[in-house]
Parts: structure tokens; sequence; C-alpha cells
């Protein structure tokens, strides 16, 4: 049991860092702008959040913040508020 919890521990903190570094390398090519600033705000308190969650060792919370970053970022490309 104890195993399995650590392989899935470092599957996850591995996900969360992969996903964590893609997001940061694209945040400098986000353009904030009038009509996407609320979103923009959102995506780097999630970004934000998960930094925070992963230090504190809350594995699946940190996960959740950078899916969620991941999401609102998606948005803004869907909706064409950004490049």
């Amino acid at each position: 049991m104890v195993s399995a919890r650590k392989n899935t521990d470092s599957e996850l903190k591995a996900e969360t860092e992969k996903w964590l570094s893609k997001i940061e390398k694209e945040m400098p090519h986000v353009k904030e702008n009038a009509k996407n600033k609320d979103f923009v705000r959102n995506i780097k308190a999630y970004i934000s959040d998960c930094k925070h969650f992963a230090k504190e060792g809350k594995l699946v919370l940190a996960f959740e913040a950078v899916v969620w970053a991941w999401a609102w970022l998606q948005i803004l490309r869907d909706l064409k508020m950004i490049e």
C-alpha cells in the first residue's frame, strides 16, 4: 500500500511539474489587455496556487491548480482573446 501511494505521489508530482513548466513558458507570450485581464489574473493566481500547494506537499491541490490554469488559458484561446 505504501509503495503504491509513493508511486502515485511521484507521478502526480511529475505531471504537475511538467504542466507547470509548460504554462510558465507560455505565459510570457500572453498579452494582457482590457478584455482578458481578469482571465489572465486568474491564470497567474492558479499558477501561484500550484506552486504554493506543491511546496506544502498538497499534490492533488497543486495538480488541480495547474489544470485550472491551463483551462483558463485554453478558454482565452478558444474565445480568440489571445493568440
